[in-house]
């Protein structure tokens, strides 16, 4: 499923960007692509690597100390009927608890590590490597759920915005996230007999893929007739007189609503660049509230505290503490390297279909029907980016959130859909890709649904508690 669309992503990214101009020169969707490609091996995977290997340590200390032991027992029932393939004393069991619970307390980078460790366990008990086993996709099902405690980051970017009490949203994202979380798990469980688990050496024939090979169908030929013919379209835009596409564009209305969104981006940037500007130029900063002290400094003491049990426990039995971190640290880097190919195509993909403007469209599109279901069309890109990429929809909640003509109601209800939700795409590419699995089944389904209804609890809830402010 994930190739088919991984394809029409691309298709669809370049086709629309040469509607609106963005298929070549700065800007453009390639420009996007190399940028994204560049930053999945040098933003994500080599400082994915350093914590893979700082957090591997730990864990291995952790098992040594017999911490994560005692957190499964205690746990032993709810684990039991969500993974009843997994043997109670697995390793796995153990690794995925604490990348739950680091999920929960909102710290995401660092449950990435944790997360790769427990796929790494939960693929040495797949009997068919290529495929994903039930196992693995109620786990990331559950990951994509992102049940969590403190919305740390969308509370942040509600600070940043200048937006008082952004505690409000706390409460709401816990309620969209159980929503999610609880979906994920039932439909990773009832997709199951639709997308059973085929053995390896059955699932593709080599005389099928001869035959696939050797010939293409006519459907595949129509395909590829009418993806000429649209890029031929393409290149009469963008060699003939500039007059013709602006024409195009304003006859269709396209243009205003490319404008409009500049003008946002651009407001937003700046209202941004002003507010960092303010809260620098205080030489004291207020003293935060009670609540907020409290829950920083639980969020800052959970890592020290980690590693004081697991560094005290496994000195106290003996354990060699420093050879041992050492030991676990050393699987790390070969991780981030086999996730780096994954990296590159999702982002570079996923970097076209942002900057081709493809979601100023469908928002132009769907407007009137969303209108009609009291969905605020404002937040549909969010809600169509925040599957695809974090780093594109922390940059569309910053527009929402600083835009002077929504309510304080859209932009609540904005972070609370940022907080609902996991960057489903990301996350599968990611953990199935550390273990070199390939058909993902169910999973990717599993996950949307998750997705589909985390935003629409956020959008009750959103509407529920912030519609009279």
């Amino acid at each position: 499923m994930l190739n088919h669309i991984w394809a029409v992503l691309l298709f669809i990214g370049i086709l629309v960007a040469g509607l609106t101009g963005h298929v070549s020169g700065e800007g453009s969707v390639i420009d996007a692509a190399a940028k994204a490609a560049e930053k999945a091996v040098m933003g994500i995977a080599l400082p994915l690597a350093g914590m893979m290997m700082f957090w591997l340590g730990v864990l291995r200390l952790m098992e040594k100390a017999g911490v994560l032991d005692a957190v499964v027992r205690f746990l032993a029932p709810l684990l039991r009927r969500l993974f009843p393939d997994v043997p109670k004393d697995h390793p796995a069991m153990g690794a995925m608890v604490m990348n739950l619970s680091a999920n929960m307390l909102g710290l995401s980078n660092n449950a990435t590590p944790l997360g790769l460790k427990a796929m790494g366990h939960l693929q040495e008990l797949n009997p068919n490597k290529q495929s994903a086993s039930n196992a693995m996709i109620t786990f990331l099902a559950l990951n994509t759920g992102a049940f969590t405690l403190i919305p740390v980051t969308a509370m942040n970017f509600l600070n940043a915005a200048g937006i008082s009490n952004s505690f409000r949203v706390i409460v709401p994202t816990i309620l969209a996230t159980a929503c999610a979380s609880v979906c994920a798990v039932l439909a990773a469980k009832a997709y199951q007999g639709f997308s059973p688990q085929l053995p390896d050496e059955i699932d593709q024939p080599a005389e099928k893929a001869v035959e696939e090979t050797a010939g293409m169908s006519g459907r595949s030929k129509l395909f590829l007739g009418i993806l000429a013919l649209l890029f031929a379209g393409i290149a009469v835009l963008e060699l003939g007189p500039k007059s013709l596409r602006a024409d195009l564009l304003r006859q269709s209305g396209l243009s205003t609503v490319m404008e409009k969104a500049a003008e946002r981006k651009a407001t937003a940037a700046k209202v941004l660049s002003e507010k960092k500007a303010e809260q620098a130029a205080i030489a004291v900063p207020p003293e935060p509230p009670v609540w907020r002290r409290a829950m920083d400094g639980a969020s800052g003491l959970a890592i020290p505290a980690i590693l004081l049990a697991a560094v005290g426990l496994a000195w106290a039995r003996g354990v060699r503490v420093y050879e041992e971190f050492v030991e676990g640290a050393k699987e790390g880097f070969q991780v981030a390297v086999r996730i780096m190919p994954y990296l590159v195509a999702m982002l570079a993909v996923l970097a076209i279909l942002r900057e081709s403007g493809a979601f100023l469209l469908l928002e132009y599109a769907l407007a009137p029907v969303l209108n009609f279901l009291g969905f605020p069309v404002e937040l549909l890109s969010l809600a169509l980016m925040r599957p695809l990429s974090g780093s594109g929809a922390q940059g569309i909640l910053n527009e929402i959130l600083t835009r002077p003509d929504l309510s304080e109601m859209v932009k609540f209800t904005a972070a609370i859909l940022y907080g609902s939700t996991e960057t489903t795409f990301y996350v599968l590419t990611v953990y199935f890709g550390s273990v070199g699995v390939r058909r993902f089944r169910h999973a990717l389904l599993a996950g949307l649904t998750a997705d589909f209804i985390g935003m629409c609890a956020a959008i009750f809830f959103g509407r529920l508690l912030f519609a009279l402010v």
